[in-house]
């Protein structure tokens, strides 16, 4: 197993605080550090997950986080994923621990967000989908989640009722988690009561846009028991997949499908290949897990993550969650922390974040949203232009 070991989690809260995404990131390093009960002068590299809103340093973060925390002649890395960008700094880590090139490392992302839904970069840019697709067709990020739902209705009978079901269960765990921006119970009825925002989708089916930050500490095996971490939690994989052509279902940001003339689609889609590409690795199935967590950019999409990583056969997802199987004190938990439901989008932040979730589930540190006897967990996520995120972490 090439497993490393998570000395260290720590996180700022969420929410929008109205500073420097590095404000957030430095406080959840400290944190992170302090968790491993080790001095930044002891960490032999830095991976900073990149932001592109937040100006010149966000395109460095690595670098800006290791000047805020101080010079210290760290290894530096650098980012950019989207929404994958902290799966890809734990996998950048990862393959520094692995190949011998340091000992521990501290990953970081923050993020400090516009209000409303993400707008794309200014300038003039015909060549670019994620441009293409806000300016020509105006399909926002609500708009593609619509659709998406929209899909899952015509196909599986799913319901916009099943659709606030996913949130009244994440809203019950955020209300749990002191780090969460939004911690108050939510009912159906006040789902249904919210503005629609793209038909089926209301406001409280969909994720909001969050300041907040992330960071995790790793190591070498060895180096965790030399310094008195004799079981840690350890990543046992990082899916970081891209899609197989031809991708025959929509995605962010491109506007149209490949054509399946001359090649047949693949057997699963991306976000499916995903989470196959990280059991295989870790040598575990979707029936060892004891909780994970999924992307909830919206509730439809986390029925979709359902099937995505194997809980149960395509089509079922809302079925699943009508079980009670994916709440807390359910056979599978899924997003005890309250998922993007209850934190919203600080995208270099919110794939560390889901490993921090992890991290103390396994422990056994999770206070009142603990899953009893956690053991194995999968993080789930994905980010433009085929990036894959998904994290497989063990006790």
């Amino acid at each position: 197993m090439n497993d490393i070991a998570v000395l260290g989690a720590g996180m700022h809260p969420w929410g929008k605080w109205g500073r420097s995404f590095v404000s957030y990131g430095t406080a959840a390093a400290r944190a992170a550090l302090a968790d491993a009960g080790l001095e930044w002068g002891d960490i032999g590299s830095i991976v900073g997950a990149d932001t592109m809103r937040c100006g010149y340093p966000g395109y460095v973060a690595g670098a800006t986080f290791a000047q805020a925390l101080g010079w210290q002649g760290a290894r530096v890395t650098s980012v950019y994923a989207a929404c994958a960008s902290g799966a890809q700094a734990i996998g950048a880590a990862r393959a520094q621990i692995l190949a011998g090139l340091a000992d521990v490392v501290l990953v970081v992302g923050a993020d400090s967000t516009p209000k409303g839904f993400f707008a794309p970069a200014g300038g003039e840019r015909p060549d670019d989908p994620d441009w293409l697709r806000f300016r020509v067709l105006g399909a926002t990020n609500p708009a593609y989640f619509a659709l998406y739902a929209r899909r899952r209705m015509a196909l599986y009978g799913d319901t916009p009722e099943d659709f606030a079901r996913v949130k009244v269960k994440n809203a019950a765990a955020g209300a749990l988690n002191p780090l969460a921006r939004y911690r108050s119970p939510v009912t159906a009825e006040a789902v249904a009561a919210s503005a629609v925002v793209a038909d089926p989708l209301r406001l409280l089916d969909i994720c909001a846009t969050s300041d907040g930050g992330a960071a995790l500490v790793l190591s070498s095996m060895e180096f965790a028991r030399r310094h008195g971490h004799a079981d840690p939690v350890r990543v046992r994989a990082v899916s970081t997949v891209s899609p197989t052509y031809p991708k025959a279902v929509l995605d962010l940001p491109d506007i149209a499908t490949d054509s399946a003339v001359a090649v047949a689609p693949a057997p699963r889609t991306f976000r499916a290949s995903i989470a196959r590409a990280a059991y295989e690795e870790a040598g575990i199935g979707p029936e060892d897990l004891s909780v994970a967590e999924v992307y909830d950019l919206s509730t439809a999409l986390e029925l979709e993550w359902y099937e995505d990583i194997g809980l149960c056969p395509v089509g079922e997802g809302a079925k699943l969650l009508r079980e009670g199987a994916t709440a807390l004190g359910g056979r599978l938990p899924v997003n005890t922390s309250g998922g993007l439901a209850s934190f919203g989008e600080a995208v270099p932040a919110q794939a560390l974040a889901q490993v921090c979730e992890l991290t103390w589930q396994l422990r056994g540190t999770a206070g009142d949203r603990q899953v009893a006897g956690a053991r194995v967990g999968i993080t789930a996520n994905q980010g433009l232009f085929g990036h894959g995120s998904a994290v497989v972490a063990v006790r």
